[in-house]
């Protein structure tokens, strides 16, 4: 049979800051199935690209006093340390700013110009007079049309929830400067995807098997696109046109015969998936001696080659609907299959780094993780499924040390050395007990091979953590320890530890995809070549010699895991009320901080405008629940709803006025966008409002503020 050929590359990460960790995970999924396909011995070009087009970077530039290409490259440099860190094996990365996406764009947008689908229309949108240029909808900020919150981005409120048009926003400003834009009209170009031959084309292929067999789209995706398909009374389907055009100033790539027009971002950035496999390609042809390299045209062209594309599921509708279209209507073949996954979380939240439930590549990086165990955990959680992906603190440390040390490096360990010190070495003839175990873990290599190819990691490794049992259990009723010591019992201590390595072999070819670096000291270990899925049909065999071992793999050190989630330090103050702001003095120091003639004690605060207000977020919050705090006798540690489907943990230094049973099920007033801090109780996720006269010696008491009833968690004071 042939070996397959196949064309792989994870979304392109925008090139206005550095990775986070849901890079990370994308790029470990996309790169564990790569690994499975090349060890199965077919041909894989794994590609990735900087997104270095669009405004917001043309804008990141001119604030840093560099040209935007100087702004990519100094993302771009910082790439390597992530990918080289967590063994991420991509053939080449590129820019969509290369020679190949400009040219690939414009040839596909003129093919697809001559298919009639493209189409110029004359827009009103928001103009920014002092900048001069055309404002994107998140360069737009006002009042909400819905529920009147200032200083809220152009396309929806962060505050209600709503979404609507940058031309609906009330009051609207430019965020670059401030000024009251302008409504003014110019000429966009269209990609016309209600036409009646692309809703054809695409109700087929989303719906559809691709060559292999499969189906292009998982079922949640499915599911979705579905409602995109969804026609109105008047039979009009829900695929609406795509304005693939922005007016200069933009920094892209401009559109071929419409001087000042250039292509938006999300047109060009997927064609540097085919643009990065061309620059890969070309750079290939261009050395010696290297076999079986063809062109990028006789590459894409071959019918027998599959495309997949790994994105998360944020990016779903450009990558099933806009690029398939583009792709078919430019003569091009389409993507074999879309693989679609789910965010990840911390403890079940979002990622914050605030609140120390983000997780930073590089930090983890520098405090000596092993990247492994992340791959191995990451790979553990990960389905065929659009789900997201918990990562757990205490899990991840349970699960590694359990499984990578306590089942599978553990085996090795505990026969290695018999091996090395009664037997010089050498492997001898596996007994009857060990050909019945072994004959397990052969079988099981086409179940697993199947589930790396459904990129069902997760069951994949509870599959081979199952076989490790087996192994284990097998160490334990043949007990070599004893063997060892019992006169005449050389040949079954022999074979029982060769049956363990060889045992360890299998599992190992079974894990190399997660686990590349490891395996690679395997394989030094047992002094064999890499290791291929095939090598689950043969054996290292009788008189084989192994080196000395090694330990291969560290314990997760819970005080090293407890370092990534640290917060970065800051001063300890009691939160809990409003600090308070020091009274002026008089010249010579003669006026008393606090003055019996102003309110509460000291001056009212300087003037600030009504911008200054808008920014901090007051809101309803119910007090779940109050305890003392052990070793401090001014906090109390609250437990606050503030509707958001969790509760923050507040601590307030007012122990010496109220009773922990007294205040919980009250209403109170938290600041809720105030930085977490971290003090040694614990993080304080916001702040709760209370009253005290500044001169506490005079005038004692703290007061916190108490709503009327009817108001509700999560209601917002303006």
């Amino acid at each position: 049979m042939s070996k397959r050929r196949l064309f792989v590359t994870t979304a392109l990460p925008y090139a206005n800051g550095k990775f986070h960790i849901g890079h990370i995970m994308e790029y470990i999924q996309a790169d564990i199935w790569v690994r499975f396909q090349r060890m199965q011995g077919n041909l894989v070009h794994f590609v990735c690209a900087d997104d270095a087009h669009g405004a917001p970077i043309m804008i990141a530039a001119e604030k840093a006093g560099i040209t935007p290409q100087a702004f990519v490259a100094n993302i771009a440099s910082g790439r390597k340390p992530y990918l080289d860190g967590f063994h991420i094996s991509f053939d080449n990365w590129h820019s969509t700013d290369g020679e190949e996406n400009h040219a690939l764009a414009k040839q596909i947008y003129l093919e697809l110009q001559d298919a009639g689908l493209i189409e110029v229309r004359e827009i009103e949108q928001f103009f920014d007079p002092e900048k001069g240029m055309f404002l994107p909808d998140r360069f737009i900020k006002g009042e909400c049309p819905s529920c009147g919150a200032k200083d809220q981005y152009g396309d929806s409120c962060e505050s209600c929830g709503a979404v609507y048009s940058p031309t609906e926003v009330k009051n609207p400003y430019s965020a670059l400067s401030g000024s009251k834009p302008i409504l003014k009209k110019s000429d966009h170009y269209f990609f016309k995807l209600s036409d009646p031959r692309c809703i054809t084309f695409l109700q087929e292929w989303t719906q559809g098997l691709n060559a292999e067999g499969r189906s292009r789209l998982q079922p949640e995706v499915l599911n979705k696109i579905k409602e995109w398909f969804v026609t109105d009374e008047s039979g009009k389907s829900g695929l609406g046109d795509w304005d693939i055009s922005r007016d200069a100033p933009y920094f892209g790539i401009e559109i071929p015969n419409a001087p000042g027009k250039y292509f938006y971002v999300w047109l060009d950035a997927p064609i540097g998936y085919l643009a990065s496999l061309k620059n890969y390609l070309d750079q290939e042809n261009t050395k010696n001696n290297v076999p079986g390299v063809v062109s990028f045209d006789s590459f894409l062209g071959d019918p027998g080659v599959e495309q997949y594309h790994f994105i998360g599921k944020d990016i779903t509708y450009f990558h099933t609907l806009f690029w398939p279209a583009m792709l078919h209507f430019s003569g091009r073949k389409t993507p074999s299959s879309i693989f679609v996954h789910g965010f990840i979380t911390v403890s079940g939240e979002k990622m914050s780094k605030s609140r120390g439930t983000g997780i930073d590549p590089l930090k983890y990086l520098a405090l000596g993780m092993n990247p492994e165990w992340l791959r191995y955990y990451l790979a553990a959680k990960l389905s065929a499924r659009v789900e997201d992906v918990d990562f757990n603190p205490q899990d991840f440390m349970l699960r590694v040390n359990s499984d990578l040390v306590g089942k599978y490096i553990n085996i090795a360990s505990r026969a290695a050395n018999f091996i090395h010190k009664q037997f010089s070495a050498k492997l001898g003839t596996v007994n009857s007990n060990g050909e019945q175990l072994l004959s397990q873990l052969q079988s099981a290599a086409h179940e697993i091979s199947k589930l790396y190819e459904e990129r069902e990691f997760a069951k994949a490794l509870r599959d081979i953590m199952a076989l490790a049992d087996l192994v284990n259990e097998f160490v334990d009723q043949n007990k070599p320890w004893e063997l060892a010591k019992q006169e005449g019992a050389e040949e079954q201590l022999q074979a029982v530890c060769t049956t363990c390595l060889e045992a360890f072999r299998y599992l190992s070819i079974y894990l190399k995809p997660v686990l590349p670096a490891l395996c690679a000291q395997v394989e030094t270990f047992l002094k064999c070549p890499p290791l291929v899925f095939a090598d689950a049909n043969t054996r290292l065999g009788a008189g084989h010699v192994i080196n000395d071992y090694k330990h291969l793999i560290q314990r997760v050190d819970e005080k090293v895991l407890d370092k990534l989630f640290e917060l970065p330090e800051v001063v300890e103050t009691t939160p809990g009320s409003a600090s308070k702001p020091q009274s002026p003095k008089a010249k010579g120091g003669s006026q008393p901080a606090h003055s019996a003639d102003a309110p509460g004690g000291e001056p009212v605060a300087p003037t600030i405008g009504i911008e200054d207000f808008s920014k901090i977020d007051l809101r309803i919050a119910q007090i779940v629940s109050c305890e003392a705090v052990e070793g401090s006798t001014k906090l109390l540690r609250l437990m606050l709803d503030v509707g958001e489907g969790r509760t923050r943990q507040v601590f307030s230094g007012i122990a010496s006025v109220y009773k922990p049973e007294d205040l919980v099920g009250k209403l109170t007033v938290m600041v809720a966008n105030l930085a977490p801090r971290k003090m040694k109780f614990g993080v304080s996720e916001g702040m709760v409002l209370a009253a005290s006269h500044a001169d506490e010696k005079s005038t004692p008491g703290i007061y916190i503020l108490h709503p009327w009833d009817g108001a509700k968690p999560g209601m917002r004071i303006h």
